[in-house]
C-alpha cells in the first residue's frame, strides 16, 4: 500500500516538470500610484507571458485608473504623450499603436485586467519598460521587464 502510494507520487511528479517556467506575473496597482513590483523577468522557454493587473485600492477609474503598458524603454514617453491624446475611452492607449507590445484596459478599485503577448517579440538585450498610461501616472508606475537570459 505504501509503495503504491510512493509510485503514484513519484508518476505525478514527473507528469509536472520541475524545471516548468512560470510564464505569468501578477502586479497590483494601488491609490497611492504605485506598482508592488519594479521587476519582471520573462523566461525565455515561454512562448507567451502573461501580466495581471490588479486594482488594489478603492477609488473609480475615472479618479484613480490604472493600466499596464508595455514597449521598449525607448518609446516609453511618445507611448504615455500619444496615449493621454487617445483619452479614457481607448484606455489611454492610441488605437493601433505598434510600439506597444502589450497592455491592460483600464481598470479602477478592487478591478483586474490581464494582457498576453509573445515572448518571440521581445529581443535580448532590449531594455523593456511597463508603465500605467493614465494621465501623471507613469512618473511613479514604472518598471522593467526583461528577457532571461
Amino acid at each position: 500500500m505504501i509503495r503504491q502510494a510512493l509510485l503514484l507520487a513519484l508518476l505525478g511528479l514527473s507528469a509536472t516538470p520541475l524545471w516548468a517556467a512560470d510564464c505569468a506575473a501578477t502586479i497590483e496597482g494601488n491609490d497611492a500610484m504605485q506598482y508592488n513590483q519594479k521587476d519582471i523577468t520573462v523566461p525565455k522557454t515561454c512562448k507567451q507571458f502573461t501580466v495581471t493587473l490588479k486594482h488594489t485600492g478603492k477609488l473609480p477609474k475615472a479618479a484613480m485608473g490604472h493600466n499596464w503598458a508595455l514597449g521598449t524603454a525607448a518609446d516609453e514617453q511618445a507611448i504615455v504623450t500619444d496615449g493621454m491624446k487617445a483619452g479614457a475611452a481607448d484606455n489611454y492607449i492610441k488605437p493601433d499603436d505598434t510600439r506597444v507590445i502589450a497592455h491592460t484596459k483600464l481598470i479602477g478599485g478592487g478591478e483586474s485586467d490581464s494582457a498576453t503577448f509573445l515572448v518571440s517579440k521581445l529581443k535580448a538585450g532590449e531594455t523593456y519598460a511597463y508603465f500605467c498610461t493614465f494621465p501623471g501616472h507613469a512618473a511613479l508606475m514604472k518598471g522593467t521587464l526583461t528577457l532571461q537570459k
